[in-house]
């Protein structure tokens, strides 16, 4: 009984450790972001599809919790497993390029570099959830929102970049 208590503790802390994590790197990425977006990115020419500023926000930190869910249940598989390491190294690269997609298209007001960065995001996503599905299918399942965002953020991405 004990046991089970602690056990259970022990993946609280992790799930909202994973979960925290995650949002530190939108929060990382929103500082570099919130600075461009009313100057910078309202003098762009953006596709008709481009949704309005305030939706970014929500859609993102919901994103992130499910990233941060996801990665907990492959986590609490085992640290001491080298899938489960190899798996979790391959996500920390796609939370980087992730959190350095903003410093690029943001920050350093460069979509073409923002686009290959992207296009190495949304790769590293594939790889994550084909590594995850090893695993913990709900894991990879939790991600495919995630996927989806990513893809028609890439379409905006090189828009953004070919119209202007």
């Amino acid at each position: 009984m004990k046991y089970d208590k602690i056990h259970c503790m022990k993946n609280t802390y992790k799930l909202i450790l994973a979960i925290i994590i995650c949002e530190l790197a939108g929060i990382i990425g929103s500082i570099f972001t919130i600075s461009s977006v009313s100057n910078w990115y309202q003098t762009l020419i953006k596709p008709a599809l481009n949704p309005p500023s305030f939706v970014f926000g929500p859609v993102w930190t919901a994103l992130y919790a499910l990233m941060g869910i996801s990665v907990f249940l492959v986590w609490k598989m085992g640290w001491d497993r080298a899938d489960v390491r190899k798996a979790i190294y391959v996500f920390g690269l796609q939370l980087i390029l992730n959190a350095t997609w903003s410093i690029i298209f943001f920050g350093l007001h460069s979509p073409f570099w923002a686009f290959i960065n992207i296009i190495a995001l949304w790769l590293s996503i594939i790889w994550t959830m084909t590594l995850f599905y090893k695993i913990n299918k709900l894991a990879t399942w939790l991600l495919v929102p995630y996927i989806l965002w990513v893809s028609f953020a890439s379409y905006l991405n090189y828009s953004i970049w070919i119209l202007n």
